[in-house]
């Protein structure tokens, strides 16, 4: 048996050593992770531009709204926010792109410590410059990273938070591309995390620990009511499938860990009320009312819908409890921070990129010629018309029957 160990592991020398002139260009594999958030701005000045964008993006998918109305919306929506920001908020400078890239760092040094610098951690912010998708491409393609893993991190995957991610990145694709090669050789995809069994232990652990700390002692937990935030959902998006099932089920599965000790638990939705748009109900607002309707004595905002923090989770919540508190100050009300940059969490997140990544350094390269496509798509119509045609008629017969 020794001799044939020994001779194993000759075996594997040899082959190790065959193996460095390859290593050398396997090495030269590398992956670049796109970690995609909103972006906020921080200063006032930016806001109506931000909101041209975000309108563009986001209302443009759920709202009958012509184009031309964006910009002038934007800065009358502007106008709405100095309000909210300076007078009430004491010029609030949002922490989100603080949040975001200690998240990206936490996560890139997670995923270095298996990875080495074959990977690297790039932030794209949908709104903000200078960390627009488009400029992160060209600063990824110009590092000679040639495999990109699109992850949003974002929690629900809907149109209006990964989608427009996806979106983004395609159209900054098609600019950055020349008209016979594809730069990128290799793409992946990370959807939602909204039923990851980590994130939603750590989501209800969160929860009671807040609890036992701050109000355990004073309130049974029969009255102590939970609010779960989600990004609020328009139900109708012009087709677009838009997050309120993931949303949904996220809820559920947070809600289930809970509910055996805190019997008082309600969805929250963070809406953003426009006009002639039909949103995700209750409204978080809501959703405590009934609880202290119920009987809650105490009520806990938990942001599950959000990993970063941002002006909804922090001032959208701030003014609900405001709201609250003024028509029942004897109600202790908590609010809670998003997951951010916790420990737990920065791994979790670095786990889940890790077999995308290992896939997108074995995969062989996609070689893609975007000049092909126009040729091929009339040939493919032709075809793909006839056939539907032939399915329409079998269609019609079904009907008569």
């Amino acid at each position: 048996m020794k001799g044939t160990f020994s001779e194993k592991l000759d075996v594997v020398a040899i082959s190790e050593n065959l193996q460095h002139p390859t290593d050398a260009s396997t090495s030269q594999e590398r992956v670049a992770v796109l970690l995609m958030g909103y972006g906020e701005v921080e200063s006032y000045d930016d806001f109506a531009n931000y909101n041209e964008q975000a309108l563009n993006l986001l209302t443009a998918k759920f709202a009958p709204v012509p184009t031309w109305v964006y910009p002038p919306l934007a800065k009358l929506l502007a106008i709405f926010d100095l309000h909210e920001w300076s007078h009430r908020h004491h010029h609030f400078i949002s922490p989100h792109n603080a949040i975001f890239e200690r998240q990206r760092a936490g996560i890139e040094k997670a995923l270095q410590e298996r990875w080495g610098d074959r990977i690297k951690v790039f932030k794209a912010f949908n709104f903000c410059k200078p960390f627009l998708p488009e400029q992160v491409l060209e600063e990824i393609k110009a590092s000679g990273f040639s495999k990109l893993l699109i992850y949003p991190l974002l929690v629900v995957d809907s149109i209006f938070t990964s989608g427009i991610a996806v979106e983004q990145v395609n159209k900054s694709l098609a600019k950055l591309t020349d008209a016979t090669e594809q730069w990128v050789k290799g793409i992946r995809y990370i959807p939602s995390f909204y039923n990851e069994p980590d994130y939603i232990n750590l989501m209800a652990q969160l929860v009671e620990e807040k609890i036992q700390k701050e109000l355990a002692a004073a309130h049974l937990p029969s009255q102590t009511g939970i609010v779960l935030m989600n990004h609020g959902c328009p139900h109708k998006a012009k087709g677009f499938t838009s997050g309120i099932d993931e949303s949904q089920a996220l809820y559920e599965r947070v809600r289930e860990k809970l509910i055996h000790r805190y019997p008082l638990i309600s969805v929250g939705w963070l809406n953003h009320q426009t006009p002639l748009i039909e949103w995700t109900q209750p409204n978080a607002e809501l959703a405590a009312k009934n609880l202290v309707e119920l009987g809650a004595t105490a009520i806990v905002f938990m942001p599950i819908g959000f990993a970063t923090e941002n002006h909804e989770t922090l001032l959208d919540v701030d003014h609900i409890i405001h709201e609250l508190h003024k028509k029942r100050p004897d109600v202790t009300y908590v609010q809670m921070e998003c997951v951010n940059d916790h420990p737990a969490f920065l791994k979790m997140a670095a786990e889940w990129a890790n077999p995308q990544i290992e896939a997108l350094l074995s995969e062989e390269a996609l070689v893609v010629n975007p000049s092909l496509a126009h040729s091929h798509s009339h040939h493919s119509h032709g075809h793909s018309h006839r056939h539907g045609h032939h399915h329409h008629n079998g269609h019609g017969h079904h009907h008569h029957h």
